[in-house]
């Protein structure tokens, strides 16, 4: 379990402040030789994102929130658990490559509605895997499934949390968070071997990065289900906290990181996830690759859960 707040910040740090008391991101101003320069120009810049207007775009996958340039980003079906499909597979890589383009954004929160992180499938979505797996496989997974990833890891350059709520799949979305926290209900495992697919869509290269190859084997084929207490051991995540203090720490350490100075903080951001930039270069294609052929050599199919 996590140290007490002011045993590790102290009660004066910039994370002891609430969301309220933060104040706002602030940016210098351009120097009048800058805006004369504008002025003179022949183009304009495109307009950037807007979260008023991609908050509602993906409102139907996610619930958004912004304070102070820190952003929740929280998962959803219906307002409550998640039920994975291939429509909020792609919405994923999608909202990561506009909220990352959005410079308002300093610090991003992912995590999910509900007591999962993925409660279960949306069995609807993958009805048509059996007319076309080819174009499916293509399409939906291998296309979508790389985008996802590499959205997170190279295309949002500020930092980001990673909070598990609760058992679920699909998890490296919140391992290759810069940080990552956990409740102290979470169980972390993959199902992907047990279910005759193979573990090649991400969660192999976190695993493999985060718990070395022998420790990674174990777990993406033997099912091993870590509970969070063995999470923290380890090494998967960073914290484990009680159910219900895990958003206000979420946001308490979003905040902290929102103190610091824009440029240092965004840098070095780059810096702690070079080990994933690397990772996924080299082995996230193949890994999908592998599990694609799989995928139309055997046919296994997604399951249909109606719970």
């Amino acid at each position: 379990m996590r140290a007490p707040v002011g045993d590790v910040m102290g009660e004066d740090s910039p994370a002891a402040l609430t969301r309220s008391d933060l104040p706002p991101i602030t940016r210098p101003a351009r120097t009048a030789t800058r805006q004369k320069e504008r002025a003179m120009a022949l183009t304009q810049y495109v307009e950037n994102p807007k979260f008023e207007e991609y908050s509602e775009r993906f409102k139907e996958h996610f619930l958004m929130e912004r304070r102070g340039g820190i952003l929740l980003l929280k998962m959803h079906t219906g307002g409550g658990n998640v039920k994975w499909g291939w429509e909020l597979h792609r919405a994923i890589g999608q909202a990561f490559r506009t909220i990352g383009s959005d410079p308002e954004n300093e610090v991003m929160i992912l995590t999910s509605a509900g007591d999962y992180w993925i409660a279960g499938a949306d069995s609807t979505s993958f009805e048509g895997e059996e007319e076309d797996p080819a174009f499916c496989s293509y399409e939906y997974m291998y296309t979508d499934g790389r985008r996802m990833v590499n959205s997170l890891v190279n295309e949002i350059e500020i930092p980001t949390i990673g909070v598990i709520p609760g058992p679920g799949f699909h998890l490296e979305l919140a391992l290759m968070c810069d940080l990552t926290i956990c409740s102290d209900t979470a169980i972390l495992a993959d199902m992907h071997f047990e279910r005759e697919w193979v573990p090649g869509d991400g969660i192999h290269s976190a695993f493999i990065e985060l718990l070395g190859v022998k420790r990674a084997a174990w777990v993406l084929l033997m099912n091993e289900q870590i509970d969070a207490q063995k999470a923290l051991e380890y090494a998967l995540v960073n914290e484990v906290v009680a159910k219900d203090e895990l958003m206000d720490r979420a946001w308490q350490i979003a905040e902290q990181l929102a103190s610091k100075k824009r440029i240092t903080r965004r840098m070095a951001t780059q810096i702690v996830r070079r080990p994933w930039k690397k990772r996924i270069a080299d082995d996230l294609d193949a890994g999908w690759t592998a599990e694609m052929y799989a995928y139309l050599a055997d046919q296994p199919r997604h399951p249909r859960d109606t719970s």
